[in-house]
């Protein structure tokens, strides 16, 4: 089975290997200050879902702390590019004159190839929505903007906390793409009171977008230590996904997307020293393996 993964796509697109570098924007979530509501999504941890981001300093300054880690691992004397991902918690929630200053410093360093942008659909106001739209233009450079859906699934959204409905979602979808920005939305596999059949549903009605939707990561569901799902789970232990089910279901997603949509994830990795299940998921080596094997075999 094919289908466009995220390596592949960015080596057609600027000829060589680009690695991501996690930055955060100081910006907190509408699910945590009490505007939404408190406390965040049931299964999002204390970093806000970027626990391997750099230290909160001013972008350059974490661009390059970043950027040192990562070229720390590979060979010396060569040119890498990075994607800036602005990781941690609602990176449109806040002052748009501020943020807008800090994609631009992003968006200005020779060694940033794009910036992406992790956020809600009700966390983009029209004038954010401009400034991005301006932004790529200034900067000829694609911006990314990554939405967590996690599941198209009302009785889901309300379980987790989300904070709002499937139909704010497609609204904010209709004018991001309108603006010309590139989409990439979240889904996460696993939830326990889903059926494999639900969370199909949620790939099948993300494939059915207009205008096809440009990236979707496909993300296992980690319990991870204080947070409200991990309480729940200690409590009253919940059934969570074996490798070979998780698998299976990835294969399944896969064949639903259109071949246009970039495959940004299929695993993804909650922080060892959190994980409370499912304990096979801390072994990223197999896991991608297994995963790998199973496309390739489908």
């Amino acid at each position: 089975m094919n289908y466009l993964s995220l390596s592949d796509y960015l080596k057609q697109t600027y000829g060589q290997k680009v690695y991501k570098i996690s930055l955060q924007s100081g910006c907190t979530c509408p699910n945590r200050d009490g505007t939404v509501s408190r406390g965040g999504c049931i299964f999002c941890s204390e970093g806000g879902s970027g626990d391997f981001a750099a230290p909160l300093l001013p972008i350059n300054e974490q661009i390059d702390f970043a950027i040192k880690k990562v070229e720390a691992k590979l060979p010396a004397g060569k040119e890498h590019k990075y994607i800036a991902y602005f990781q941690s918690y609602t990176n449109t929630y806040g002052d748009t004159g501020k943020l807008k200053a800090m994609y631009a410093e992003a968006l200005s360093d020779p060694r940033v190839a794009a910036l992406s942008i992790g956020t809600r659909p009700d966390s983009i106001k029209d004038d954010m929505l401009e400034t991005l739209k301006l932004l790529q233009a200034q900067y000829g450079k694609k911006i990314w903007v990554e939405l967590g859906l996690q599941s198209i699934h009302e009785d889901t959204a309300s379980r987790i906390n989300r904070g709002y409905t499937l139909p704010v979602f497609e609204n904010t979808y209709r004018k991001l793409k309108e603006a010309g920005l590139t989409v990439i939305v979240h889904v996460i596999l696993g939830f326990p009171w889903e059926t494999k059949e639900d969370m199909l549903e949620t790939v099948r009605y993300l494939s059915s977008l207009s205008p096809v939707l440009d990236g979707i990561k496909l993300q296992l569901l980690h319990v991870l230590k204080g947070t409200r799902l991990g309480d729940e789970y200690l409590r009253h232990p919940f059934h969570v996904l074996e490798l070979q089910e998780y698998c299976d279901l990835v294969v399944r997603c896969l064949k639903l997307l259109p071949k246009e949509t970039v495959v940004h994830r299929i695993t993804g990795d909650g922080p060892k020293k959190l994980l409370i299940a499912p304990l096979w998921s801390g072994d990223k080596k197999k896991v991608l393996n297994t995963l790998n094997r199973a496309i390739k075999l489908s």
